[in-house]
This record gives C-alpha cells, structure tokens and sequence, in this order.
C-alpha cells in the first residue's frame, strides 16, 4: 500500500508484505510554488490520506531508500525524506539519519 495507490480496478484488498508498520510514499515531490497546475499535492494526498488512516508515511524523494535490518532503519541515498504523522507537521530527514522510530509507529 502506497499513497500513490489510483488501481484501474478495485483490489480484494491494499494488504501489502507486511513487512514495516509504515507506508512508502515513493518519488515524493515537494511542491513547486511557481507551477501552474492547479492540482492535489502530494503532502495534499498526504494529508487527505491521514483523515481516515494513521500510520505514518514515509516520503521517500527521488535518490532516498530505506535500509531496514532487524530493528534499526537507516535513511540512505543521496536525498532527504519527508515524514508525516497523522496530527502533526511533517518533519525532514537527511540521509544517514537513524529512523529506527518507524518500526514502533502503532505505538
């Protein structure tokens, strides 16, 4: 389950691998103030997202990965990641950051 998820045909379900207690926003954008397209955002997405679901979502921008062993999560690459929690400001994060955080998102 992403928040990008738009299927042409209804699934059974958005029930993924279950493997982290967060979901992936891949190939975040920012905003670009000087567009013109009128558009929903994805921290709109986001947000509208958030209205009817809690967990976390990870914004992983173009270059970003995750690294996950065990319980530790280490940003890598060579961007930084936006993090959204339901109720609050999304806060940025930089590669090499420790998110070990996201594996006791239910909390």
């Amino acid at each position: 389950m992403t928040t990008n998820d738009m299927p042409i045909v209804y699934p059974d379900s958005f029930d993924a691998l279950g493997l982290v207690p967060f979901v992936i926003n891949p190939h975040y954008l920012d905003p670009d103030p000087n567009s013109k397209h009128m558009g929903e955002t994805r921290e709109t997405r986001i947000r509208e997202y958030h209205i009817y679901n809690d967990e976390i979502v990870v914004g992983l921008r173009e270059g970003a990965m995750l690294h996950v062993v065990g319980d530790k999560v280490t940003l890598r690459g060579t961007s930084d990641a936006r993090i959204f929690k339901k109720g609050a400001e999304p806060t940025e994060h930089k590669p090499g950051e420790s998110l070990d955080f996201l594996l006791n998102s239910q909390d």
